[in-house]
């Protein structure tokens, strides 16, 4: 929306156009989902490849070797590859945050090369935004790279923030769905992500509060006591159902 209250059309139509992309990804990737059930496919890293490559196109007959194709049978990495010029026009660090699921899986897979990126990126994001932007659906994989980067970064000042994020991914639709599709690593990362996060909740409430000072009260030293018990409880609460959740025993 412009200064003026007046509706901005070019915006309109990139958050139009990004909607649409969201949900053909989505229906393309589901229907990818389901041929492979049916197909009964021996292991799960090849029901992962024929999900990812849900969007590969076969060669029709008429496609001769020798002769120009006219199939697009990759049409992302086409798109991608386009125009040229835009690869070394994207930069390290984006100038705005994804506002879409599909800004975002644009950003995450071509923007962001390394996994403390993309840590920073949830981060800056934070579990709110996260959980509108995949309110519909989380991408087939996604939750799975998140587990992993957060368990490779995540530190005592960010811990709220984390926790944060995992209740608002737990919240999308068919969660349960990608719990039960990460793979060994990615469930690994998920049980390091909560074993570090417990650790760290532990040596906070244990070592972390400051002591009171020697005049200080016997009254208000137990009023802080029992406040820090009540926090350290209720964040324990937190985790322990967030652990049900993300199926770490």
């Amino acid at each position: 929306m412009e200064a003026d209250g007046a509706l901005d059309p070019v915006a309109l139509e990139r958050e139009l156009r990004a909607a649409v992309a969201a949900d053909e990804k989505r229906e393309r990737e589901n229907d990818a989902k389901l041929r492979a059930v049916r197909q009964r496919v021996p292991s799960y890293e090849e029901f992962r490849n024929i999900v990812l490559a849900s969007h590969l196109k076969p060669l029709e007959k008429k496609d001769k070797m020798g002769k120009r194709r006219n199939v697009l049978w990759n049409p992302c990495a086409a798109h991608a590859k386009a125009p040229q010029a835009s690869d070394v026009e994207i930069p390290q660090e984006l100038d705005q945050l994804p506002r879409t699921s599909a800004e975002f899986y644009r950003d995450w897979r071509r923007c962001l090369k390394s996994r403390k990126e993309k840590y920073q990126l949830l981060l800056e994001l934070g579990g709110k935004a996260l959980g509108r932007i995949f309110q519909a659906d989380l991408g087939f994989g996604l939750l799975g790279e998140f587990l992993t980067v957060l368990a490779e970064n995540v530190c005592h000042e960010d811990r709220d923030a984390i926790l944060q994020i995992l209740q608002s991914l737990s919240g999308t639709k068919r969660f349960g769905l990608n719990v039960d599709l990460l793979s060994e690593p990615e469930k690994e990362s998920s049980r390091d992500l909560f074993r570090k996060m417990r650790s760290m909740s532990r040596d906070y409430w244990t070592t972390g509060q400051p002591s009171s000072p020697a005049g200080c009260e016997a009254e208000r030293e137990a009023h802080v006591m029992d406040s820090s018990l009540q926090k350290e409880a209720e964040e324990e609460r937190i985790v322990v159902e967030l652990m049900k959740c993300y199926q770490v025993n």
